[in-house]
């Protein structure tokens, strides 16, 4: 069987043998854009049964079946790491979700700060987003995407057991003092917005016992830089990069 020249995502069990419906979106990409016809090989993979090779057995203009053939892939699920950023402008913000994909997070937490000045998220078109880098980048996880939320009220219901670490651009230690202020365990991470965070939610962070201020060196980053560079730091010191 010819190697796959298209990677789908499917919200659909994968198995050996088994058959996976097409909807109209997947038929569409896979047979009018794509141009696959019967008999085609096609990459798949739902976030939890690894990836697989797939035939495609039928093949019509707003829907299709594809037969699993083989895995090519074992499940592989990212660190327990959840990443918390404020939305920035549209495409920068796609570019944290692509860059999170990739890099490997878990979960995807948009929060909402005193200086956020993009509140506009919608979790469909960023779940796509996190779907299509999945697609891109050999992916056999999306990570969970979340509705917006008030800060304030994500750390007032906080998880017992799970550190945040605070991406504080106050701080101006070098990288390699905040990769010794990691440890392994569930996490999270708090980059926020263009403005930085308000005094009062500097206050608050502060003082709570979960949190961990983390620096991210001298230099001062734009937000979704910022939000990338911490999550390298945290996977270079105890994810599973080491």
């Amino acid at each position: 069987m010819e190697k796959p020249k298209v990677r789908l995502f499917v919200d659909q069990p994968l198995g050996a043998g088994q058959a996976v419906a097409l909807g109209a979106e997947a038929a569409n990409y896979l047979f009018n854009v794509m141009r696959l016809e019967k008999g085609a090989s096609v990459a798949l993979f739902n976030g939890r049964d690894g990836a697989w090779r797939a035939e495609v057995a039928e093949a019509g203009k707003r829907q299709g079946i594809a037969v699993c053939q083989a895995q090519t892939a074992p499940q592989v699920m990212p660190p327990d790491l959840w990443l918390m950023f404020a939305p920035v402008k549209k495409e920068r913000t796609a570019f944290i979700v692509e860059k999170a994909v990739e890099l490997g997070v878990a979960r995807l937490m948009p929060v909402a700060t005193r200086h956020t000045n993009s509140e506009r998220w919608r979790v469909d078109k960023q779940t796509a987003h996190a779907v299509e880098a999945a697609e891109q980048c050999g992916a056999t996880f999306v990570p969970q995407v979340d509705d917006l939320q008030q800060l304030d009220r994500i750390l007032a219901h906080w998880p017992e057991g799970r550190l945040l670490y605070w991406a504080d651009e106050t701080l101006a230690a070098a990288a390699s003092a905040a990769q010794r202020t990691v440890t392994a365990g569930p996490a999270a991470i708090l980059s926020g917005p263009e403005g930085g965070f308000s005094d009062d939610e500097k206050t608050r962070l502060r003082a709570l016992s979960f949190v961990r201020p983390l620096s991210l060196g001298p230099r001062i980053l734009r937000a979704e830089t910022a939000a990338l560079a911490a999550v390298v730091l945290w996977q270079s010191a105890v994810g599973d990069w080491t």
